[in-house]
């Protein structure tokens, strides 16, 4: 293998780099059931170890990851396997990659929407039970 200035393979060589490697990793363990919707991927520091990369390489396949829809970040609580309406084509052999990551985050916030109006809706229940009982205890 040819390796050029700094350790950098030369454009074109074929040879994948290896955050490239790691991201291909994950998508393996996502189509074959290994990682489902929801679960968290691993940390940073497991995929440094796990693949004796570094830091900003680990980083880069995770944003990889997340521009291809593969994974989405939850601030605070790390990366997560994006969840997808065809999750059922994710386990044939012809999957490539799940939806883009703008439809990814679309469907997350479509989520977070409806379970955010359910909420409001207990709450206004709630607010309205606590203003009819004190209202009444008033009289």
């Amino acid at each position: 293998m040819v390796v050029g200035r700094r350790g950098r393979r030369p454009a074109g060589s074929g040879v994948p780099l290896t955050f490239e490697v790691i991201a291909e990793t994950l998508r393996e363990r996502i189509r074959s059931g290994g990682l489902r919707p929801g679960d968290a991927l691993p940390t940073q520091a497991v995929l440094m170890r796990e693949f004796g990369a570094s830091s900003l390489t680990v980083q880069k396949a995770m944003v990889l990851l997340k521009q291809e829809g593969w994974a989405v970040s939850r601030p605070g609580k790390g990366a997560f396997v994006a969840h997808h309406d065809h999750a059922d084509e994710l386990d044939g052999p012809e999957a490539t990659a799940p939806a883009t990551g703008t439809a990814a985050r679309v469907e997350a916030l479509e989520r977070a929407l409806k379970e955010a109006a359910q909420e409001i809706a207990e709450l206004r229940g709630r607010i309205e039970a606590l203003e009819s009982g004190s209202g009444e205890r008033g009289r």
